[in-house]
């Protein structure tokens, strides 16, 4: 494990590497970013990228959206995969944003995780991004894998254990741009198969390159 001076200094030198770290689905409305994020479940964000400029134009409101015909946003959506469960929860999740919240995408862990196809990943990546809610920590596969190989965690794979955990070391404002940080360079540096240790910025702090 990393000590908390150890952490603060790979959070520092990944802000610096990655300055314009930021969610790479791309959105305009909350609700957006909401969907586009259930439609990258087992999809890459590129590819949801290609889709969602032609859903929302086609259901450009929530409400459109909460009386679409599921299987023509299936039709829709096909290309990302899943795209029957996905596109059942599109709509539903639509419905319950307004009748329970007036069409806002509310703003607390509890009422996100309640709507329908949203865990916490998604939840704290609406807290993070739309909200700015300090803490928030997103926890995908990147993570799972850069935190355990750099020694933030020790051992962890089940997301919620492996957040609960950063959000215990990590500086509380800067959490939501660490976790975007670690997307760019699981991506550009630490590979899952093949880290490229040797030209990583926080290669003198990481557990797997000193162990």
């Amino acid at each position: 494990m990393r000590t908390q001076e150890q952490v603060n200094e790979i959070v520092r030198l990944l802000l610096l590497e990655y300055p314009e770290a930021q969610c790479t689905l791309d959105y305009e409305k909350a609700y957006e970013l909401l969907f586009s994020v259930r439609l990258a479940a087992q999809c890459t964000d590129e590819r949801v990228n290609q889709i969602t400029p032609a859903l929302f134009a086609r259901f450009p409101t929530l409400e459109s959206f909460a009386e679409a015909d599921v299987a023509e946003v299936e039709r829709c959506v096909h290309s990302c995969g899943f795209f029957r469960a996905k596109a059942r929860d599109i709509v539903a999740c639509a419905q319950v944003l307004l009748e329970k919240h007036g069409g806002r995408v509310p703003d607390t862990m509890e009422e996100l995780v309640a709507l329908p196809g949203v865990g916490r990943k998604t939840a704290n990546l609406i807290l993070g991004d739309v909200y700015r809610v300090p803490g928030s920590t997103v926890v995908d596969t990147h993570c799972i894998r850069l935190s355990n190989r750099m020694g933030l965690v020790d051992g962890l794979k089940e997301p919620v254990k492996i957040e609960m955990a950063l959000r215990k070391i990590l500086p509380p404002e800067h959490s939501s741009d660490f976790c975007h940080c670690i997307v760019l360079h699981g991506r550009a540096v630490c590979d899952a198969r093949r880290p490229n240790c040797e030209v990583c910025c926080v290669k003198h702090l990481c557990q797997h390159f000193s162990g």
